[in-house]
């Protein structure tokens, strides 16, 4: 796999061409009637050619293959699909390929992408390209190329081990060019391609690309729109996706805590940028209130993008509605952790499991593997949280009820787990099934990447030596409940409250969306 066009053509002849037919050498090897424009368009940063060649001839639209970036808005998966598109003089359709075993996915997560795929059919329509969905047993992204006479194939990135494997193996498969474009990061993974060990030496290398990076996208239009020249199957998203589904997890169930799709994630950034941004230094460690932007979950589904988050962000500073200084606490968050952690996953193999582990982190872990635990609870009572801990019983509550935690929580959740659990290989093993099991961003290299820091000190330093710990950092009930309102978030996420909150935040939201319509900016 290689970025830019050059090497992909070089790396696609005399090595590999004796394993295709002859009509797959001629397209190889025809490299006369690839457009100058598709070659600059491939070789952008962002852009992965992952095979090579000219477009087939003939072909009829160019298609993207949606997975990770479920969006129309602000994406750039499907602005290089439709720039290709309009080089061809072809038409973009969207093809979704819903999937019943997709890793780790319950229906929780199957609802919230549901929700989201509506806003993708509606905005698809309103942006001139078409969207398919499928599910089994019509939903191979082969036959659907074959059916609509595809030319060219764009895909979107994504790092984590299953999704990147199903990209290889199409790629291989396929006879027409397949390029993926990295739609999931501000700062295009391969201009760093490696992983670094601490945020403080990825930032300024960061901060170096971000005058190139942080800008905002241009306005691509179709210039032949998406009209099918046949009936095409298209699955409703009126009826449920996951009907016959047998092996599907139902058990953890959908939440009324967050709507899924690009249009409740704009909503929420407007409701972040104009109310909460300015005192968002202040609040953020804050799990007792609402001072977070709370868009990990569209983040996950790809429902919105980092850049249009820290546009709008830089924009709400102009405007002098929050300061300089909030605006780069939160930006180090959305861009500096949170594209440390895409390139932790991309480029470590063992990324959710304890083989991670830094190795001064690793050493004094073991070390420490026979001290005895305070508590030892089994994956069960943690999961009901049923423990003496109530400020871990009340994260655990949040993410189980609402299918999110706060950040701050995070970290001391997953702490506590490496205390009680019987040594730090099974801690991180819970602590990857909690978290993708119940979190609506779960299976994400956030989430990855915030469990080895809090469990096995990756992106962390050494710090004292203590039991069961070694050098990892500790965080401790008595101290972290010092630094807010412990007994307010406790009292919030008690099995009561939970209980009764679920009408009481749609009566807010009610209330935030008619006093707070004219401060919001259109998107």
């Amino acid at each position: 796999m290689e970025h830019g066009w050059g090497a992909t053509l070089l790396c696609a002849g005399r090595e590999e061409i004796r394993s295709y037919e002859s009509v797959e050498v001629r397209f190889i090897l025809d490299n006369s009637k690839i457009p100058e424009g598709l070659r600059r368009l491939a070789d952008q940063p962002r852009v992965t050619v992952r095979r090579g060649g000219a477009p087939l001839e003939g072909g009829r639209c160019v298609v993207y293959w949606m997975q990770r970036a479920m969006r129309i808005v602000d994406n750039p998966a499907l602005d290089v699909a439709i720039e290709a598109g309009n080089l061809l003089g072809l038409p973009v359709v969207v093809f979704f390929s819903v999937i019943p075993n997709y890793p780790h996915a319950n229906l929780r997560h199957y609802h919230f992408m549901a929700q989201g795929l509506r806003d993708v059919a509606e905005d698809a329509a309103e942006r001139g390209v078409g969207f398919v969905l499928r599910r089994p047993p019509d939903n191979s992204v082969e036959a659907f190329l074959a059916e609509v006479q595809a030319a060219l194939l764009i895909g979107d990135e994504n790092a984590a081990r299953e999704p990147e494997h199903w990209r290889k193996v199409l790629a291989r498969r396929l006879r027409l060019p397949y390029w993926t474009v990295d739609a999931d990061v501000v700062v295009p993974s391969a201009v760093f391609n490696r992983s670094f060990v601490l945020l403080h030496h990825l930032r300024p290398r960061l901060k170096a690309q971000l005058p190139k990076y942080l800008v905002p996208p241009e306005k691509i239009s179709p210039l032949i729109l998406w009209k099918p020249w046949r009936i095409l199957q298209s699955f409703s998203l009126t009826e449920d996706m996951t009907a016959g589904f047998k092996k599907l997890d139902r058990t953890a169930g959908p939440v009324d805590s967050f709507t899924g799709g690009t249009h409740a994630a704009l909503k929420r950034l407007r409701e972040f940028v104009n109310l909460e941004l300015a005192s968002y230094e202040e609040t953020r460690n804050h799990p007792e209130v609402r001072g977070t932007s709370r868009l990990s979950p569209y983040l996950h589904f790809g429902n919105i993008g980092p850049l249009t988050i820290a546009l709008a962000v830089e924009e709400t500073v102009k405007q002098g509605k929050a300061s300089a200084s909030a605006r780069d606490r939160f930006l180090d968050q959305l861009i500096g952790w949170r594209e440390l952690a895409v390139l932790f996953v991309r480029h470590e193999p063992n990324y959710d499991n304890w083989e991670c582990a830094a190795p001064w982190a690793r050493k004094t872990l073991v070390e420490h593997a026979g001290d005895p635990r305070p508590h030892r609870y089994s994956l069960k009572q943690l999961e009901q949280a049923e423990t003496a801990d109530e400020l871990w019983n009340a994260a655990q509550r949040e993410m189980v009820q609402t299918g999110w935690m706060h950040n701050y929580m995070r970290m001391y959740w997953a702490k506590k787990i490496l205390e009680w659990a019987p040594d730090p290989a099974k801690a991180f093993d819970w602590a990857v099934e909690l978290n993708d099991r119940y979190e609506l961003d779960g299976r994400d290299p956030n989430g990855y990447a915030g469990i080895a820091w809090a469990i096995v000190g990756r992106h962390d330093r050494p710090w004292f030596n203590r039991p069961v710990f070694g050098l990892v950092r500790t965080m401790s009930g008595a101290s972290t409940a010092k630094k807010f309102d412990a007994a307010r978030y406790i009292r919030q996420n008690s099995a009561e409250e939970r209980n009764r909150s679920s009408e009481a935040e749609r009566q807010r939201e009610s209330r935030l969306a008619s006093t707070t319509s004219m401060q919001l900016f259109r998107s």
